[in-house]
This record gives structure tokens, C-alpha cells and sequence, in this order.
């Protein structure tokens, strides 16, 4: 009997370290000051962030990932979505990026879209290429391995305050509903952008930066203590009210900018940043205790990435590898 309990209590000390383990990190590549591929891998390792975030699958970095142990989210670059419709492309692509190193590469989920909304014209595109990626995946006998979903940006829930009231914004609906199903199905989780940053530079009259950063002492009027838990939330509430409340979160991005806007400087980063991995261990209001599985944005600063000026001050470490904050990853 007394074998029995020293199994459980090892198991359990297994699950907690697993539970700890629950950051990783984006790795962007819009910028022409970069690292080598094998020296940005050797940093991760060096740092002990064991997950990483890979947009497109750049064969360099897959190769210089093979026997590192870092779980791999790889996206489907979005030019190829298209394409992908296709049984026989999505085969060609699982068969070029995926199986080659599926013995060494930990390739955890395929994100077959990041950010795309009900009127974009690759939303057409999106569950024909996640059946037919599923398919490929299930034939290649790598779905026991392998999970495919979408990422989604905070921008299609609506109704986020309070957090219960969270759904889907109304052009999203037909949209969304069979991707969730789909999901459902195939016991994928679903991933989501979650950035109090952003939230916060758009109504800075009702949201307080320290309810931002983490640093709001006791909750608000509907039990929150911080900006993330609710947003995180609020996209819970909206997966159950279209048959998604089985469904895990996987926070897919998050960080705030070190300049380029408001409230952005390396102090408001660092702190976010820090404050953001001591908290994922152990979960939000509606899932109190579960480890949130999240993706910091990101590795580096990419001096060549368009969009608002804060778009290209979101990196953990400057291009000589040095860090911009003394952060722990664990």
C-alpha cells in the first residue's frame, strides 16, 4: 500500500513541475539584427523556456530544434492558407514540415490561422485547411502527438466586462461556430492573443494600469484582481455559449512594449512580464488552480515589423542575446 502513495505523490510532484513549466516564448523573425537560428534555440535552452512559438515553418529553425525538447506551436504561414484547401497540399505540407521531424522535434499544436477575422478573405479558408491538416496528420499517425487549432485575437469577443458576459462578436458567430465544433471533436484546445497592453491603451479612463500590470491590490466590483484573468475569462464565457466549454485555452501571445506608446517603457514591460509568469501557475477565477499554458510575445524586438511603432518593441532580449529585463522563466 505504502508503494501505491509514494506513486501518487510522485505523480503529483510530476503534475506540479508540469504545471510550472507552463511559459514559453514567440519567436518572431521580422528583423534584419537577428541571431542565428541555432543560437536563438541555444538561447531558449540556456534560459530553460521550454515552449516556443514559430509563425511559419522556417526549416533552418526546425532543424536547429531537433533533440532540443522545446515544445513547438508552428503555424500555417497565411499566404499558404489557401492552398491548403487542397487534401493533397495540406498532405505536401505536413509531409515537408511536419513528418521529417515529428522523432525529434516536439511539435505540439499546428495553428492553421492567427488573427484572422470573419471578413477577412483567408477566413474562407480556415476550417476546410484544419480538416484537411487534421486529416493529413491522422494518416501520417501523429494526431496522438499532435494538435491543430487557431489562434484568435481579443478583438472578436465582445461584452468582456464582466468576464461572464463574454461572447463572440455577432460577424463571428457563423464564423466561429463550426471551427469550435470542430475542436470540440478533435480535443484541441483553442488559442487566444491576450493582451492587457492593448486593452488598456484603449480606455485608460476606466482601466487602471496597475489592474494592467498585476499590481492592483484586491479585487474589483465582479472578483478581479487583474486585467488578464478577466479577458482570458470573458473568451471562456464565450466558448461555453457556442458548445466550447470543454474547450482548454492556450494563451498563444502576450507582453506589453517597452516603447512606441503609452504606458510603454521597460519598466511597465518588465513588470508585466515578470508579474504575468508567477501568476499562470495558478489559474484565473473561473479555472482557480489550473495552469495557463502561455506564450510570452516575444523573443526579440523585430525592427522591421509594420503596424504601430509599439509593434516593433515587444522583444525579452536585445539582438546580441542580452536581456532587456532580469525576468525568471520558471
Amino acid at each position: 500500500m505504502s508503494n501505491i502513495f509514494l506513486l501518487i505523490g510522485i505523480l503529483s510532484i510530476g503534475l506540479a513541475f508540469t504545471g510550472a513549466q507552463s511559459i514559453g516564448v514567440c519567436y518572431g523573425m521580422i528583423g534584419n539584427n537577428l541571431p542565428s537560428k541555432q543560437e536563438v534555440v541555444d538561447l531558449y535552452k540556456s534560459k530553460g523556456i521550454n515552449r516556443m512559438r514559430l509563425y511559419y515553418p522556417d526549416e533552418e529553425a526546425l532543424q536547429a530544434l531537433r533533440g532540443s525538447n522545446i515544445e513547438l506551436i508552428l503555424d500555417v504561414a497565411k499566404e499558404t492558407l489557401s492552398s491548403l484547401v487542397n487534401a493533397n497540399e495540406a498532405t505536401n505540407w505536413i509531409n515537408k514540415f511536419v513528418k521529417p521531424y515529428s522523432q525529434d522535434v516536439k511539435i505540439k499544436y499546428i495553428t492553421v490561422g492567427n488573427e484572422i477575422y470573419p471578413n477577412d478573405n483567408e477566413a474562407q479558408y480556415i476550417l476546410p485547411a484544419l480538416q484537411n491538416i487534421q486529416n493529413a496528420i491522422s494518416s501520417a499517425n501523429l494526431q496522438g502527438q499532435i494538435k491543430v487549432s487557431i489562434a484568435i485575437a481579443m478583438s472578436l469577443i465582445q461584452n468582456s466586462y464582466p468576464p461572464n458576459n463574454g461572447a463572440f462578436i455577432d460577424p463571428a458567430r457563423s464564423y466561429i461556430q463550426p471551427i469550435i465544433n470542430f475542436l470540440v471533436t478533435n480535443g484541441s484546445p483553442f488559442l487566444a492573443n491576450v493582451y492587457p497592453y492593448i486593452a488598456y491603451v484603449g480606455d485608460k479612463q476606466n482601466i487602471h494600469l496597475d489592474y494592467a500590470l498585476f499590481n492592483q491590490q484586491g479585487n474589483n466590483d465582479v472578483g478581479y484582481q487583474n486585467l488578464f484573468d478577466a479577458q482570458l475569462d470573458s473568451v471562456y464565457a464565450a466558448l461555453e455559449k457556442v458548445g466550447g466549454s470543454n474547450l482548454q485555452i492556450v494563451v498563444s501571445e502576450s507582453g506589453w512594449p517597452s516603447a512606441g506608446g503609452d504606458g510603454a517603457t521597460p519598466e511597465n514591460a518588465a513588470t508585466y512580464y515578470s508579474n504575468l509568469i508567477n501568476h499562470v501557475k495558478s489559474g484565473t477565477v473561473k479555472k482557480p488552480g489550473m495552469a495557463i499554458e502561455t506564450y510570452l510575445f516575444a523573443m526579440f524586438d523585430e525592427n522591421q515589423k509594420n503596424g504601430a511603432s509599439t509593434e516593433q518593441h515587444f522583444g525579452l532580449f536585445n539582438p546580441d542575446k542580452s536581456p532587456k529585463y532580469q525576468i525568471n522563466f520558471n
